[in-house]
């Protein structure tokens, strides 16, 4: 918020016309004296030192009053602009207190300000004409005009305010008394402006400087520049304008902090927040208060805190209350003195007589004050002991107490354990060490020498380790029994053999079906064993041995009516006879022998057949006549020399099957018929 400004150091026209009269003074005197200078330096003491009852230096009695009434006018203003500034930024005065003149000063600018913003607000003409003063008119209208400037002005607005504004006919001779004034309504300054008549000087508020353009003003930072006023345990805190001193410590209880920043007492008793009971009155005291009694106890007594009266006993609190050889005895409010009786002190006894105290003999038997085994000496109202080695003389309980050496010597003597024993120690080791040759010292004990481990065992420091030899493994309960590791059972056995995995102890054994294979040279597959090749089948002289996975099949033919042998497969026709039906028999009979795992992809092709003298022209037709009732093949006719026999499921177990193919081959109208058998053994491959 920018702050509105009093007619910016204007010079009251009382002290305008006492300035004239000073330079009038001045020049009927002839002396070579500026009446302005020495007003100027008026303004700097009030400006700078904000005081103006400082000793001043000019050498000349007018030059001394004109400075001292500039000084005093320019604090004034600067009070004033203080409330002028807090009209502006807050619309409100009730910040504002005190009862010294300056802060009276400072609040009437204040609410001078406020009501020259409220006509403004309310439209009403900012010429003050309330007898207020001349001082608080100048206040009114400045803020008053500022005000209407600030809401009247905005953009777009600016070639409108730079024309004159016209005058009615009949007001034209109305002088306005502010017409000629170059600072109204602030000017060009932003805080303080003062008309000189020649050239307007710009300046600024208490606790601002002016910047170089020489109209703008910033804050002065007091805290920095040193021009403060905080003292001793205060911290400077700069504000917009002016400081702030802060204690760095709090009063403390029973103080207040003023307004001075000053720390005062605080009066429990008039301001009631004492604690004193009924009977008592208070009686305030710095920092605190004190409860006095209402009540007054005799000589002999004194009051505690409630109030009560309480005996005194004098035999404590007063120095030597009876003669020597008189013992003291308190009584109610007073106190007795009574002969004393011969009291001996410890060690000693009064004799028969009474008369007189004499040693006593603690040692004398049977009495054994420093314990058994100890040497007791008697000395004059005491006595001491000469304790054994590993005792020492205690003197509260004035006997010989054993040495606690693993506490006083920890780690020192033991190796690993001490155990404190009367009058010496005794060292000891954890398990897995026993104790060395030197009775303190531990050495490794080797487990491993007993035997304690089923397999293998592998001695550590303090302890041993069991291990298994391959195909065992230790056991979870005791961790010494090394048991059998079953192979076949574990998540993989069943990839170990390819057939049936037998487990040993500490291994694994493969084995095969009993007939028709054996075990591989890897020890885990079964090789089928080609009994045709080996000649351990038992076929006939007149029958094939034909492989198959895991045994072997004879297989024979004989060939049908008016066909003869030609090779162990094939049959060939015979001449044929007169007959008509002869030569509608094929040329030929073949059997085919095939064997395939049962793990085939399906579908698949098995067999392939087709004229190898076949012309264009000729036409082939192959068909299933017997041995697929379960339907696991089928033929397909690939093109016109040739037919296919495909496997179209897979075969659930090994089994053998037996298909009879029957082909009809027809060439240039002749139809010629071609029965062909096809033995198809299935076998798993293991």
């Amino acid at each position: 918020m920018e702050r509105a400004a009093l007619s910016p150091c204007r010079v009251p026209l009382p002290l305008l016309l006492l300035l004239g009269a000073f330079s009038l003074l001045a020049a009927r005197a002839g002396a070579d004296l500026s009446m302005e200078n020495c007003c100027t330096d008026g303004h700097r003491m009030a400006t700078q030192q904000k005081d103006c009852s400082l000793p001043y230096t000019s050498e000349s009695k007018e030059c001394r009053m004109v400075q001292e009434q500039c000084c005093h006018s320019q604090l004034e203003e600067l009070h004033c602009a203080t409330g002028i500034n807090q009209a502006n930024e807050q619309d409100s005065c009730d910040a504002l207190s005190g009862t010294s003149p300056e802060a009276m000063f400072v609040k009437r600018c204040c609410h001078c300000c406020l009501l020259g913003r409220a006509a403004q607000a309310q439209g009403q003409s900012c010429e003050y004409s309330l007898m207020a003063g001349y001082q608080c008119g100048l206040v009114f209208r400045a803020c008053c005009v500022k005000s209407q400037e600030s809401s009247d002005l905005v953009p777009g607005d600016v070639e409108d305010v730079q024309e004159p504004a016209k005058i009615p006919e009949g007001e034209e001779e109305q002088e306005d008394p502010y017409l000629n004034d170059r600072c109204r309504g602030g000017g060009p300054c932003k805080q303080q402006c003062r008309d000189s008549g020649d050239e307007v000087v710009c300046s600024c508020f208490v606790g601002y400087q002016l910047l170089p353009d020489g109209v703008s003003c910033e804050d002065v930072n007091e805290c920095i520049t040193g021009t403060h006023s905080c003292r001793l345990g205060e911290t400077c805190i700069n504000t917009v304008g002016s400081f702030r001193c802060q204690r760095d410590s709090s009063c403390g209880t029973g103080y207040e902090l003023t307004d001075n920043n000053d720390c005062k007492d605080i009066d429990e008793c008039e301001s009631g927040i004492h604690n004193c009971l009924p009977d008592f009155i208070c009686q305030n005291t710095l920092g605190s208060f004190r409860c006095r009694p209402k009540l007054q106890c005799k000589n002999g007594f004194i009051q505690d805190a409630l109030g009560n009266c309480i005996d005194i006993n004098e035999c404590l609190s007063i120095s030597a209350p009876c003669p020597a050889g008189q013992t003291c005895i308190n009584t109610e409010g007073s106190y007795t003195c009574q002969k004393n009786v011969p009291n001996c002190g410890r060690g000693y006894h009064l004799n028969e007589e009474g008369t007189r105290c004499v040693d006593v003999d603690e040692c004398a038997p049977p009495l054994e004050p420093c314990g058994s085994g100890h040497h007791c000496v008697n000395t004059p109202g005491s006595f001491h002991c000469d304790c054994k080695s590993g005792y020492y003389f205690e003197g509260i309980s004035r006997t010989c107490v054993d040495i606690n050496e693993c506490r006083r010597y920890p780690g020192r003597l033991c190796g690993h354990k001490c155990e404190n024993t009367p009058g010496s120690y005794h060292c000891s080791c954890t398990a897995g060490f026993r104790l060395a040759a030197d009775g303190r010292s531990c050495e490794d004990v080797n487990e491993c020498l007993s035997n304690p481990c089923s397999q293998e065992c592998a001695n550590v420091y303090g302890s041993y380790q069991c291990y298994c030899r391959r195909g065992y493994q230790l056991s979870d309960v005791d961790g010494v029994t090394c048991e059998d590791i079953d192979e076949c059972a574990l998540p993989t056995g069943g990839h170990i053999c390819s057939y049936r995995c037998i487990n040993i102890p500490g291994s694994f054994q493969c084995s095969c079906p009993s007939t028709g294979y054996r075990l591989a040279p890897n020890g885990r597959n079964c090789q089928d064993i080609d009994e045709c090749v080996t000649g351990i089948h038992n076929c006939s002289v007149n029958e094939t041995c034909f492989n198959i996975q895991g045994g072997f099949r004879c297989l024979s033919f004989t060939c049908p009516a008016n066909y003869r042998r030609s090779t162990d497969t094939r049959c060939e026709r015979l001449p044929c006879p007169e007959t008509q039906e002869c030569p509608k028999l094929p040329l030929r009979i073949t059997y085919y022998h095939l064997s395939f795992p049962t793990n085939i992809q399906v579908p698949a092709v098995v067999f392939r057949m087709g004229p190898s003298s076949s012309v264009p022209g000729d036409s082939m037709q192959l068909a299933i006549t017997s041995g697929n009732e379960e339907g696991f093949f089928t033929t397909q006719k690939v093109n016109h020399h040739s037919g296919v026999v495909a496997l179209t499921k897979p075969v659930p177990e090994p089994r053998d099957l037996l298909l009879t193919i029957k082909m009809d081959l027809s060439r240039h109208g002749t139809v010629s018929s071609f029965v062909a058998k096809l033995f198809i053994f299935v076998s798993a491959e293991l």
